[in-house]
């Protein structure tokens, strides 16, 4: 189970085996914990230390962000024991073929993705742009298997997303002004919602790498930097698609958000005279199904592949929040989003969403130890 506290204020205190999230007299939640497997808490929430004490005893992954949700820290599980699994994740940094093979092989998955999720656009919208926008990500992905450089890889990977963001807002019933991808602040709903959710998935991967005994910072596709979960990064690429953009689009096709669940944050003062809002149009990452609190909208933490990053330029819009009750709504939409089923081949079993991504990081984990040769990325049907 996973909790996300926003009511600012609250207390997370222990009584008995159980944890309480209080304000005032109030009890907003019991938390069980030995249901409990992540805990993110918003803003303004204090953990008394017999909670925190509890927390830790349990091995609940703990998570601290700010009221508008930018990542400050969190309480892990204890580190893997594995200091030698650790070792072969750094010593296979310098090895070249190995990370362009795992490089090539996790974004073929995500290029392969992005061109079904338009090839269904086509389908069910009658969007002929958006199959033609598939066909020229498929095309790079043939230039991808002969690729010797690791560059050349990133290269494709962004020329893949630029293409498929046009394609993507094809895929939605209304113009609700989404154009093109735009991170930091977002500036319109699409935008805002997908921020929201990708730091989600980061979240989601990051346990799953922390479950299978890998550290979180040796990355191939991403580079690696002070700081930089380079390997969750990486592990997110193939599900960007397949949970956080299909989500999305149900979203706002099924009507579970409105126009009226967001709203402008114009700046105060001095700065509302010139708004600094980064257009990341030509950035290299940032080009990057659900069927049938006054709390800002936020983006993953810095994710660039390249050690030079674009200069953002200004764009004159302001960032686009969502209100507090449709914040609500995208976190129960991408809680059900991850218990959704489907076939695997590769494994001939049944997964959730969830499973798949804790899976995966067990997949890697195995190519790490040598136990199989290539990484094989979960594709979208």
């Amino acid at each position: 189970m996973v909790v996300y506290i926003r009511t600012q204020g609250v207390r997370i205190v222990k009584e008995g085996q159980h944890l309480l999230a209080k304000k005032g007299g109030n009890t907003y939640h019991t938390l069980f914990t030995y249901k409990l497997k992540q805990l993110l808490l918003f803003g303004n929430i204090e953990v008394t230390h017999g909670a925190l004490c509890q927390l830790m005893r349990k091995n609940i992954d703990t998570v601290y962000l700010t009221k508008t949700g930018r990542y400050l820290g969190r309480i892990n599980p204890p580190e893997s024991k594995n200091v030698f699994l650790h070792k072969k994740q750094f010593l296979l940094l310098d090895d070249k073929r190995f990370g362009l093979q795992m490089a090539k092989s996790i974004i073929s998955g995500k290029l392969s993705n992005m061109a079904t999720f338009l090839k269904r656009i086509k389908r069910s919208r009658k969007h002929h742009d958006a199959g033609n926008k598939a066909k020229q990500i498929l095309s790079l992905l043939h230039k991808l298997e002969n690729t010797t450089s690791i560059d050349k890889v990133r290269g494709y990977e962004g020329r893949g997303s630029a293409i498929y963001f046009q394609g993507l807002k094809q895929g939605f019933i209304d113009n609700i002004g989404f154009k093109k991808r735009i991170r930091r602040p977002p500036t319109d709903p699409v935008n805002a919602v997908l921020s929201l959710l990708y730091t989600f998935l980061l979240n989601k991967v990051y346990a799953g790498v922390r479950t299978a005994g890998l550290n979180p910072y040796p990355g191939f596709l991403h580079t690696i930097d002070y700081g930089r979960y380079s390997l969750v990064l990486d592990l997110m690429e193939e599900f960007r698609s397949i949970i956080v953009d299909t989500l999305t689009i149900s979203l706002f096709n099924l009507k579970i958000l409105k126009s009226d669940d967001f709203q402008i944050n114009p700046p105060q003062g001095k700065s509302a005279e010139k708004p600094y809002i980064p257009d990341v149009s030509k950035d290299p990452i940032g080009m990057i199904t659900m069927q049938n609190s006054d709390m800002e909208c936020f983006d993953i933490p810095e994710q660039r592949m390249e050690a030079n990053p674009f200069k953002d330029l200004a764009s004159g819009r302001y960032p686009v929040r969502l209100k507090s009750a449709a914040f609500k709504r995208v976190i129960d939409a991408f809680e059900k989003k991850l218990t959704t089923s489907f076939y695997y081949p590769p494994a001939d079993t049944t997964f959730s969403y969830n499973d798949a991504i804790f899976y995966q990081a067990k997949h890697y984990r195995k190519i790490i130890e040598g136990e199989i040769e290539q990484y094989q990325p979960i594709l979208l049907k």
